[in-house]
């Protein structure tokens, strides 16, 4: 989801509410404590240098069971965060502490916003000599020659 996204579906909300991708809701006194831009400059182990820019969502629980963010006050954050620190459409990470600070993506479900897990990959596997994934074929969908099948006799 990039940030465009977001400030599209906020206005529609009545509440903010964030879940984990197995169902479990981030505690609904949560705090949006940081809203940032992440510049990672890298190179890849195929030696090609890469840049990606996404933007930080940081949630946090607090004793402050009274707090409730509201959708109009995650939307003033995130302009002001674009306004004072020039903040780009790119892809939104969340992080979050579960057992320990975990990356997220974000995606929508029509009611709630979705922590989703992040995985690794090798973006450089010819690189690396891994070889690509097998294609898996049934054998009896094998074409067999003189039309002999299993079972037929010519065999």
């Amino acid at each position: 989801m990039n940030l465009s996204d977001i400030k599209e579906i906020l206005p529609t909300l009545e509440n903010v509410e964030f879940q984990l991708e197995n169902g479990t809701l981030v505690p609904e006194h949560f705090h949006v404590t940081e809203v940032g831009q992440i510049t990672k400059n890298f190179i890849d182990c195929g030696g090609v240098i890469r840049t990606e820019k996404t933007v930080n969502f940081q949630l946090w629980n607090a004793d402050d069971y009274e707090h409730r963010l509201k959708p109009g006050k995650l939307l003033h954050i995130i302009e002001l965060s674009e306004t004072k620190l020039g903040i780009e459409n790119a892809e939104i990470e969340v992080e979050y502490q579960n057992e320990t600070i975990g990356k997220y993506d974000l995606e929508f479900n029509g009611k709630n916003f979705v922590l989703k897990n992040k995985t690794t990959a090798c973006l450089a596997q010819d690189a690396c000599g891994i070889p690509a994934e097998k294609q898996k074929i049934k054998l009896s969908n094998l074409a067999v020659a003189n039309n002999c099948t299993p079972g037929g006799g010519c065999c």
